[in-house]
Order: structure tokens, then sequence, then C-alpha cells
């Protein structure tokens, strides 16, 4: 039995019924991994001793009776970036001074553990996640499985890449910019990032902490079903989250099967600010007026932004660069210089930004805050008469991963030119108003690389949100088989 063929749901299903052990599904697991990733470089480290005494636990639970959940014995992956799992190292995406032991959970791990899934190690990331490729000058790029000369996306990329190729059914993903949707794009995996307050973001000793721009964590998998029983574990209400909000149990499984008959629907290959590689626009276009099979209205819209798309994402930066600094700040009044004394283990761009964002002033911040507000009001416009916006989540195809351990993005793309860390991405615009978004694989260009297809909401109806993808998927099913062949 190919169990990298089977989707967590499918997967925890064989081992409620007792078809396969928990201890058989991480060995499986494990030898596949010690086989695929050397050419990927999805993971940092692994755990499999401690994620194979976890199986077995499990087996005794599951002699005993007890209903361990719905992904019981499934493997599953963490970012490794901020804490995920208590006791583990992270190494805040490959900063080899910054490693230090995770305190706490994360809510993507705490969540799926529950639901009977086993971590069995940490995927990588780029430092501070702050940038949409995946590398680092300590564990260098992650490629992405359809072809390994080219990078997987960021920041979430090493979870992509084993998702992707069948390492895992499904992995952590974390999204301050688009962190999730760019590398399950990528990967050609499906990515959801829910609305803001919907997953808990407990943040100490600032409790707003990851709200400039809205942060979250989440999963990338590779099917609507997998991430939409996880965000059943992941929605809930926590008071210590200034922003979590009281929605009550939803269960998304089963309102994601609602039909979208007469919705309507705005497609916008650009937000008209960015430039579109032409393929990826023609790929997208396509996957866009599919919708009009589920019998939907698709319209192409235009937007009237007062800035170019650089202009916003210099603003993301600025804005994302705002606790990083404080961190920064705080550690060097502990004796310890992170950019004094380690500058080397860090991109040049991220040290800039840092300093931008050290020496601003109040009405740098007044701005910032404006166009935020730009932003929020354009989509807001669209969604008084659509129920939907989509767009491409890349203006690109996937890039070349360089050997200097600083893979970045295209500088100009159709005549236009973009900034290479984060310019060449449509997702940043999410993170500033809160809304639910996921990515669904849109199809591969001509040379078998995967373009990613961005379906955004209402705010707070993240069902909504999966009710698009799921029909989706049953119109467009993506082929999964095809990273799992690729010659080792």
């Amino acid at each position: 039995m190919k169990l990298e063929m089977l989707s967590g749901v499918q997967l925890g299903k064989l081992v409620n019924k007792r078809e396969v052990s928990p201890v058989e599904v991480i060995d499986y697991f494990a030898e596949r991994i010690s086989k695929r990733d050397p050419s990927l470089h999805a993971f940092t480290y692994l755990k499999i001793d401690e994620a194979r005494e976890e199986a077995k636990a499990l087996e005794g639970r599951l002699a005993s009776g007890e209903d361990v959940g719905p992904f019981a014995g499934v493997p599953t992956a963490l970012k490794d970036f901020l804490p995920s799992k208590k006791g583990w190292p992270n190494s805040h995406g490959g900063v080899k001074s910054l490693i230090a032991i995770d305190p706490e959970d994360s809510a993507f791990y705490s969540s799926v553990a529950r639901a009977g899934a086993i971590a069995i190690g940490k995927t990588n990331a780029p430092a501070f996640g702050f940038r949409g490729t995946c590398d680092n000058k300590m564990y260098g790029p992650t490629s992405t499985p359809f072809d390994i000369r080219y990078n997987s996306g960021g920041s979430s990329g090493g979870s992509a890449a084993a998702v992707a190729d069948g390492m895992l059914p499904f992995a952590e993903g974390g999204d301050g910019g688009g962190s999730i949707r760019i590398p399950a794009s990528w990967c050609g995996c499906f990515g959801f990032k829910a609305s803001v307050g919907t997953v808990p973001s407990v943040c100490r000793p600032d409790a707003w902490t990851a709200t400039h721009p809205y942060c979250c964590n989440g999963a990338i998998t590779r099917t609507v079903e997998d991430s939409a029983t996880i965000m059943e574990y992941m929605a809930k209400y926590d008071p210590r989250d200034p922003l979590s909000l009281n929605h009550g149990f939803r269960k998304f499984t089963e309102l994601m099967k609602k039909p979208l008959k007469g919705c309507r629907i705005a497609y916008t290959p650009d937000f008209d600010i960015f430039g579109v590689d032409s393929e990826v626009e023609e790929i997208v276009r396509k996957a866009a007026f599919a919708f009009e099979e589920a019998g939907a209205e698709v319209v192409p819209v235009h937007f009237s932004f007062k800035h170019t798309a650089n202009e916003y994402a210099k603003m993301w930066f600025h804005s994302i660069s705002i606790d990083t600094a404080i961190d920064i700040e705080l550690w060097k009044r502990d004796g310890f210089d992170l950019i004094g004394d380690h500058a080397d283990e860090l991109p040049e761009e991220f040290i800039y930004w840092n300093d931008i964002a050290r020496n601003s002033t109040v009405m740098d911040f007044r701005l910032f805050n404006e166009m935020r507000t730009e932003i929020l009001d354009a989509q807001e416009d669209k969604f008084e008469t659509f129920d939907y916006i989509l767009s491409p989540v890349t203006i690109c195809a996937p890039v070349l991963n360089t050997d200097d351990f600083d893979t970045k993005g295209p500088s100009e793309v159709a005549g236009v030119k973009c900034d290479p860390l984060i310019g060449f991405c449509e997702t940043f615009f999410e993170n500033y108003t809160g809304n639910p978004v996921c990515t669904v694989p849109a199809g591969l260009t001509s040379k078998g690389l995967p373009v990613g297809l961005q379906i955004i909401g209402k705010k707070f109806r993240d069902e909504d949100v999966f009710a698009a993808a799921y029909t989706y998927e049953q119109l467009r099913p993506w082929n999964y088989d095809i990273p799992y062949n690729r010659p080792l």
C-alpha cells in the first residue's frame, strides 16, 4: 500500500480501523524521508525515535478502545521558525545564534496532536520568515519537488515541499505575508489562512505582537478536507488573545460542501498594480473561470490603488520589522547583540529594515495605517457586490535556487519592477485586512512548474473559502502523482 498517496483523513481512518499500526506508519514515512529529502532539503532535523515512542503509546490507546482522533498516527512536521513543540529546538529560520528550546506548543501542533497526529521533525524556513522564498545561511535552500532546481517558496517552504513530495500528509505553516500560500502555490498544495481572530495567537509580554501585519498559524495540506478538519481543531476562542472571536464550533468539513451556484466572483490578475508573467496569468485565468461550471458568475474587475505594488511591499517590510526590531533591542539590553555580533547570519535586507523600523517617526506609522486602510477599503468595495475575489498567488512561477544561501524572487516581471523578497507575491494584502484566504493548485507551466490560484473571502466567512476551494477541487482535481514519481 502506498501510504504517501493518502490524505491525512484517509490515513487516520486506516489507523483507527487497525488496518495499519501507528508504528508502521512512522517507520514507513521515516524511510521515505531518508530517501527523498536529501534532494529537497525540506527538513532541518528529525525526531524519529521520539515519534516512534509516541506511536507505541498511541497503539495502546487504540487497543483500549479510546477515540484518539481523525488523524490517529498520522505523521506531521513543524516549521523551524517560532516555538512549535515544547522541548524541541528552533532556529528562527536558520539563524545559528538564535537556536533555543521551544517553551510552548504552537496552535497547530497542540491542535493536530489532540486529533492524534505525531510530529516527526521540523522543516526549513528563511531567517525570521522575511521573504517569499525558502533559503537561509544555516541550512540553505529548499526545492519544490516538481523540479529540484527551483525553490519551494517561503516562508513555510520546507513544510510545503515535504507535503508535496509525499513525505507527510500535512505540515505546519505560518502566514504573515503569504508564508502558507506562497510555498503551497509553488509546491502544488492547498494552503489556508484563517480570518484574524479565528485561530488564537497568544503573545507575551505584548499581546498585540502579531497584528501589524496580522500573522496566523496554520497548515499546508494536499486536500481541502484535511485543512478543514485541522481548522475544526484550531479555530477556538481564547480570551488571552485580544483579537480572538467566539464564533462557536463550526463543522468546516460539512460547510465546505455548500454549493456555489449563484455566487458572484471577482477576478483580477494583478490588482492593477502588479506585473504578471503571461503564462502564469493565463493558467490562473482559466482556473478562475472554472467556477462558472459550478453555476457561479466570474467577472473581471479593476482596482484603483493610490500606491504602487513596490510601495505596498515596502510597507510590509516596514511594519513586520517593528516587532523584530523590538526583539533585537530587548536582546541587546540583555547582553545579546544579534546584529552587532552575528550580522553574517542574517540577510542584509533584514538588517536594513530593522534599522528603518528603529528610526521610524510617528508619521511613518500614520502613513502605514493609511495605506493599510486603502487596501481594506478597496477590497470591501468589491465585497459589497461580490462573494469572493480571485487572483494569482504569485506573479511568476517558482524561481531557480542560487548557491549563495540567498535565493530571491525576480526584481522585474512583465516590465514592472518588483521587490525580490515579497513584491512578486499578491498575498500580503490579506495580512493587513485579516480576510480568510487560501491557495489551490491552478495548473503547471510549460516547464512543469506549479502555479496557484488565490481565493479571498469575506472577513470571518472562513467556511465560504473552504466551500469555494472544495468546489474547485471537485472541478479540477490536482494531480498529486507528479512529484511522487520524480527520480531520486
